[in-house]
């Protein structure tokens, strides 16, 4: 029999009753009936429920086991009595008399339970996190893991790919964030940095013939967290691809991620991926407000400036005389009630917003009508009865009033709603507005239950504009990737350069962007115009792009590729908010290993092997 275990805890069933067995573990809760005690014994696969008597060579030994201690046992299986048989976990038919104990690893006074779904700080489960991982869900969050990157490994051989390793230790190159830079101790006051993406070297393998590339890559940036971001450091399924166009990688990686929704979502629907739809950046912003809309909620924001040029609601009309503005319409279906209303007025002053113009629709009232028509509700009421007055609908609220019935109408017909629904309306430049106006599409999909939860809802965001301008300086920079591929290829940089799409994409999944990726601009001669377009002179992209410059000399083939968020990917499918809960070692929000002790201060021997001083701060 093995020293430690002749089965896990997982194993055991009523074929086994009357073996004698050895079983390793953590005892996860103890239950003391009178003189019997009862342990379930945790390993990383399940739960066997071990007890002993008065009998038992061991009682006494046992009796001074406590949670999460490591032990050894050797015993019996008996069956459970039927009335007893736990229907809930695999070894519920039987139970281990223990004639033998052995304490593998005493346990000190827990900071944490693990047995239970009690909640506790975040620096308590990063500082004892190796006791936080213990815990079933998160025990179940990092097998998910783990399944997830096997299943995307083994797609991706299917689909004819290799996976080639880059390396870690590089040269620093803008990859829209900052560098975790290395100091050379072999070159004093030089620097190596930590790959942000293996992108360069992605590309520079498709010139050197590889053809199809993967791997599940090590990412570094040096980036403020947030709830779906780690602050240093990720994973992602990242490929590349020759001799391709942009429809290729779709239809390469598109099948790869949603088999691994398929299998791993839990039963929720996943759209074909054939049919995910492609929307431009600009629609995008335009009816969600989000360059990684989620589509389970089916409000699409609508453009109703016409309706409000010249109208009696003064703001809009006044805001509508200056150039490059509009109003926008946010509906919302079944939100028509005052008291919707008004919780959307104070989430937009939560946001820093006077508040939202709103228009609702309901029944017309006898009231309403006499008012407008200057004869009693008694008479309104004849009339109605009579079947003279038929009732409609109204617009109400303070917008409605001032813009009249006829534009209400117009409004309501335009976004196809009705009475019991609402409108919520933002103007401006719609940069300065759009990303708030996303945020209450998705409040109000969210309160009014709109959203379809049961289902993951993709769709690739396509044409990103390559270049942006600085409204105080005027200067023109890369809005995203300045190594896609411009439509148009070198004609299209003589004209205007806010007017360039680039082939990039991203894929949004649920209000999460998942993959990100282009079509490369493999010709030298678009690259150094590119690049000149945003201030960079032929020498300068040399220089911080000399691999990849002089690779492009050498027969470059047309490339393209992407990478897919493994972190995100899982947070989706564990149905989890952070990103922490899908991480086995991660960092809190101020970006420290609470349980290493990292970032830390390096000595003095170190920093003089480097050449390095540390300048305090003030």
């Amino acid at each position: 029999m093995h020293a430690y275990r002749s089965h896990t805890c997982a194993e055991l069933n009523k074929s086994n009753v009357g073996d004698t067995v050895r079983l390793s573990g953590w005892v996860h809760r103890v239950r003391d009936h009178g003189g019997l005690l009862f342990i379930d014994l945790r390993d990383t696969y399940g739960i066997t429920q071990v007890m002993a008597d008065p009998d038992s060579p061991v009682f006494a030994e046992l009796e001074k086991v406590r949670s999460e201690w490591c032990i050894k046992i050797e015993g019996n299986v008996m069956a459970r009595d039927e009335s007893l048989v736990n229907k809930a976990i695999p070894t519920g038919e039987i139970e281990v008399f223990i004639r033998d104990l052995e304490v593998l690893g005493k346990a000190d006074e827990l900071p944490l339970m693990v047995f239970g779904d009690q909640e506790y700080p975040e620096e308590t489960r990063l500082k004892y996190r190796f006791l936080d991982l213990r815990r079933d869900a998160m025990q179940q969050n990092m097998k998910l893991r783990s399944d997830v990157v096997r299943s995307m490994r083994q797609r991706m051989w299917d689909e004819n790919f290799r996976e080639y390793q880059t390396p870690i230790i590089t040269a620093s190159s803008p990859e829209g964030a900052r560098d975790f830079l290395v100091p050379s101790r072999l070159h004093p006051g030089k620097f190596y940095a930590l790959p942000q993406a293996p992108q360069q070297f992605k590309q520079l393998m498709m010139v050197a013939g590889y053809d199809k590339y993967f791997q599940i890559a090590p990412c570094f940036r040096d980036e403020d967290p947030r709830a779906d971001r780690s602050p240093t450091d990720f994973y992602q399924l990242d490929m590349e691809m020759s001799f391709v166009e942009q429809q290729d990688v779709f239809d390469t990686i598109a099948p790869v991620l949603a088999g691994v929704f398929e299998e791993f979502g839990g039963g929720r629907k996943v759209d074909n991926p054939a049919e995910w739809p492609q929307i431009s950046y600009r629609d995008a912003a335009k009816w969600y407000g989000s360059d990684k809309p989620d589509l389970r909620n089916p409000i699409k924001m609508q453009d109703c400036s016409e309706h409000f040029r010249g109208s009696g609601f003064a703001i809009f009309a006044n805001l509508l005389e200056n150039e490059g503005t509009e109003v926008r319409a946010i509906p919302a279906p079944t939100g028509g009630s005052r008291k919707f209303c008004d919780r959307m007025n104070k989430f937009a002053q939560g946001e820093g917003l006077p508040g939202m113009g709103y228009i609702f629709w309901r029944k017309q009232s006898a009231d309403s009508i006499a008012q407008e028509q200057g004869i009693s509700v008694k008479e309104v009421n004849a009339k109605i009865k009579a079947g003279e007055i038929v009732l409609g609908n109204e617009a109400a609220g303070p917008l409605a009033k001032n813009i009249g019935p006829e534009r209400t109408e117009a409004i309501r017909q335009q976004l196809g709603l009705d009475v019991g629904d609402a409108a919520f309306f933002l103007g401006g430049k719609p940069k300065a507005f759009e990303a708030v106006a996303g945020r209450a599409r998705n409040v109000i999909g969210e309160e009014l239950n709109l959203l379809d939860k049961d289902r993951f809802a993709f769709a690739w965001i396509v044409d990103f504009p390559i270049y942006e301008q600085d409204e105080e300086s005027g200067k023109i920079d890369f809005e995203h990737n300045p190594f896609s591929m411009p439509q148009g290829g070198l004609d299209a940089l003589n004209g205007d350069p806010l007017e360039v799409l680039g082939y990039q994409y991203d894929l949004a999944c649920n209000g999460y962007e998942l993959v990100s990726g282009a079509v490369r601009n493999h010709k030298p001669e678009v690259m150094l115009k590119a690049f000149e377009i945003a201030g960079y002179g032929e020498e300068e992209v040399k220089e911080r792009f000399g691999a990849l410059y002089k690779a492009f000399q050498y027969g470059a083939p047309p490339h393209a590729g992407c990478a897919a968020g493994v972190d995100r990917i899982v947070m989706l499918l564990a149905d989890q908010q952070n990103i922490r809960e899908v991480v086995m070692f991660p960092m809190n929000q101020r970006a420290e290993d609470l349980m290493m002790n990292a970032p830390n201060d390096p000595s003095s021997d170190q920093l003089m092997e480097l050449g390095l001083r540390v300048i305090p701060q003030d």
